[in-house]
């Protein structure tokens, strides 16, 4: 790999990747933390059910959050392939196919809260309606966790690439790495023993963590003298 060399057109791109970067944070937490977590308990259907009932307006920002989300995530994927793509044009291309799977999967989930608040708004008309629309919230937490996998190896391959590049501290490199460790393990957890997923939940400090320290690493990018 040869290492990158940092241009105007270079400091640019990373301080606009650090944007989109920083954006993607605080929607993404915004809309699992403190938006649509507060509205849903997956062990009672009908609590769950009125409580987005109540705040419609909450369900609806935390699905708009997501959106934005979805879309910066895409424009983060094609930034951080416009930067590293001189220096390992295989990897970049492979890390980029692969956070765009991951941002396409989060986005088509989407569907299944818009549809869980179809069932919920139409209630008089379908039985059991808060279980049913639980089914579809259940299935979007899902959806969001399948989208991980794929992070999760998208982040394996930008650590290698971070640590490689000779732009960024090997600091960042190796953290994205732990990232990526944490996200596929989380994920498999979720689907292939999910009574370990709430013990496992913890490690997710690093992913915020790393994944906060590179963003401001790119933000704080300056341009050659």
């Amino acid at each position: 790999m040869k290492p990158l060399a940092l241009t105007h057109d270079l400091a640019r791109r990373a301080h606009l990747a650090g944007l989109f970067y920083l954006v993607i944070i605080v929607t993404g937490l915004s809309a699992e933390l403190g938006l649509r977590g507060p509205l849903i308990d997956f062990g009672d259907a009908e609590a769950t059910a009125a409580s987005i009932l109540a705040a419609p307006g909450q369900f609806r920002l935390a699905i708009a959050a997501d959106l934005v989300m979805a879309l910066s995530d895409a424009g983060l994927a094609i930034l951080l392939y416009l930067i590293f793509r001189t220096m390992a044009p295989g990897l970049a291309l492979s890390a980029m196919v692969f956070r765009l799977i991951q941002t396409v999967l989060i986005a088509v989930s989407l569907m299944a809260l818009l549809t869980a608040w179809l069932v919920l708004t139409r209630a008089d008309s379908l039985a059991d309606a808060p279980a049913l629309a639980l089914v579809f919230l259940d299935l979007h937490s899902h959806g969001y966790d399948l989208g991980l996998v794929f992070f999760g190896v998208n982040s394996l391959i930008m650590g290698l690439l971070v640590w490689r590049s000779g732009l960024f501290s090997k600091a960042f490199g190796a953290g994205l790495a732990s990232a990526g460790i944490v996200y596929l393990i989380g994920s498999g957890l979720r689907f292939f023993a999910p009574d370990l997923s709430a013990p496992f939940a913890p490690a997710y400090v690093l992913v915020i963590i790393a994944e906060t320290a590179f963003c401001l690493r790119l933000l704080l990018q300056r341009s050659p003298a």
